[in-house]
C-alpha cells in the first residue's frame, strides 16, 4: 500500500488559473473561508490563544472597510506564525494557525490566499487516517468555493 504525502508545495491548477481573474478581495474572502475551516483545530488545543482568531478578524475588517494598514496586517500575520511556532507539536493546530497568518496576509498580496489554502488542506491532512480521499475532498471544495465566490 502506497502512504499518502501531503506536501504544501502541491498545487491545484484548477484553483491558480482561477485566481489569476479573481479580484482581491475576493481571493481575502477565500482564503478566510478556508481558514475559518481548521481553525477549530487550533482554538480546541489553545482556547486562550487568540492569535490566529485575531488574525481572521483583521482580514475581516479589511474586507469590510478597504482601509489597508501595512503595520496591523503584518502584525496580524506575523503574531499568528508565532502562535503556530509556539504550539507543542508540528500537527493540525499548528497548521490552523499558519493558515489564519496567510489568510489575513491576502490583504497585502493576494497570492498569499493560496497559502492559507494549502495550511488549510495541511491541517486536514494531519488529522486523517484517510487522507488522499479527505484531501480530494477538501481540494474540490476549495474550488468550487472560489468559483462560487468569483460569480458574487
Amino acid at each position: 500500500m502506497t502512504k499518502f504525502k501531503f506536501s504544501i508545495a502541491q498545487k491545484d491548477e484548477r484553483v491558480l488559473a482561477l485566481m489569476e481573474n479573481t479580484d482581491h478581495k475576493i481571493l481575502g474572502m477565500w482564503a478566510r473561508d478556508c481558514a475559518l475551516r481548521v481553525l477549530p483545530y487550533f482554538e480546541e488545543k489553545y482556547p486562550e490563544d487568540v492569535r490566529p482568531r485575531n488574525a481572521i478578524e483583521t482580514l475581516q475588517t479589511w474586507i469590510d472597510s478597504g482601509v489597508f494598514k501595512m503595520s496591523v496586517i503584518r502584525a496580524a500575520s506575523l503574531l499568528s506564525h508565532a502562535a503556530a511556532r509556539d504550539t507543542d507539536d508540528n500537527d493540525a493546530a499548528r497548521s490552523a494557525a499558519r493558515a489564519c497568518g496567510q489568510a489575513v496576509a491576502t490583504a497585502h498580496v493576494p497570492t498569499h490566499s493560496i497559502g492559507a489554502a494549502n495550511y488549510a488542506l495541511q491541517a486536514i491532512f494531519r488529522t486523517s487516517s484517510n487522507a488522499s480521499t479527505v484531501i480530494a475532498r477538501e481540494r474540490e471544495w476549495q474550488y468550487q468555493h472560489l468559483l462560487d465566490l468569483s460569480q458574487i
